[in-house]
């Protein structure tokens, strides 16, 4: 039983990191219908960023700031860039695009920073603090109130901003959007520097608990996909608690199985998800031919 809580905690802390990369892609795939591989790549560029302003002598607090606002700048880049010039093009043309620019930020990341991995220091104090037999960091409850708060904030701003109310109309029907007076084009795009912004939040969060390397966003990248789906592509509600609810499995199956099937056992459950009920848990039971 105390495992089962240690477990439960770890879970909870890496589930809360999968659910911002979900809530990202979910975020873009609401906006234009397609799913953006480079996501796992704006939580590295958030982490390596601020740890490097932090090497220039930057202040923690504002390293932070400027991490995400760099991230966010990479996001409106590979909008304005990469995705709107290809405007004509499939949807699957376009997924391609992104995947392309997730090897070309990879890439660009390698030359700047190298193959070193780096860390960032806690939030705060790192002394354990005790729940019965079990402990937890205070690193682990800033990721999971952090991830509460950009959670709130997003639906704040979805269900009470202008511009989330234009950004979940375009996702509804982007011709009726358009008639109304709604730039499409303009809402695409802050969506695609929101959905950064999200990565870098998560990049921030997780890097004190573990480490931060080049390459790094390519795992939770995809594990952030997994999320996504099991929770329902396109429900920001259901991206969290398939965010959650995958890093609760991961942990518990990887602490009571073994730590090698880790990554093995979350491919599993999308795999049943896809195969028993393909819409996610939170997802309309639509079917769309491409």
């Amino acid at each position: 039983m105390d495992q089962l809580l240690q477990f439960l905690i770890s879970g909870l802390t890496v589930g809360s990191i999968y659910a911002l990369v979900a809530l990202g892609f979910s975020i873009i795939y609401n906006a234009s219908d397609v799913v953006n591989f480079a996501q796992g790549e704006f939580v590295m560029i958030g982490a390596m960023s601020a740890i490097f302003l932090i090497k220039a002598g930057v202040s923690y607090p504002v390293a932070a700031i400027l991490a995400i606002l760099i991230t966010a700048a990479v996001g409106l880049a590979l909008d304005k860039f990469a995705i709107e010039p290809a405007k004509n093009a499939t949807v699957v043309s376009t997924i391609i695009i992104t995947i392309g620019a997730s090897i070309f930020l990879r890439g660009a990341a390698l030359l700047i920073w190298g193959k070193e991995i780096y860390g960032l220091p806690p939030f705060t104090t790192n002394d354990p603090i005790k729940i019965g037999s079990a402990t937890i960091l205070p690193q682990n409850l800033w990721v999971m109130l952090g991830t509460g708060v950009t959670v709130f904030a997003v639906k704040y701003f979805f269900d009470h901003t202008k511009m989330g109310k234009a950004i979940l109309a375009c996702s509804f029907n982007k011709k009726a959007a358009y008639l109304v007076g709604i730039n499409v084009r303009r809402m695409l795009l802050v969506s695609y520097g929101l959905s950064a912004a999200l990565g870098a939040a998560a990049g921030l969060l997780v890097t004190p608990i573990t480490f931060m390397s080049y390459n790094a966003g390519v795992m939770l990248g995809l594990k952030g996909f997994c999320a996504a789906i099991l929770g329902g592509m396109g429900n920001s509600m259901g991206a969290v608690l398939g965010g959650i609810l995958l890093g609760i499995v991961e942990t518990v199956g990887a602490g009571f199985i073994s730590s090698g099937y880790k990554d093995a056992i979350a491919f599993f459950v999308i795999m049943l998800v896809l195969f028993f009920k393909p819409s996610g848990i939170l997802g309309k039971g639509e079917t769309e031919r491409v």
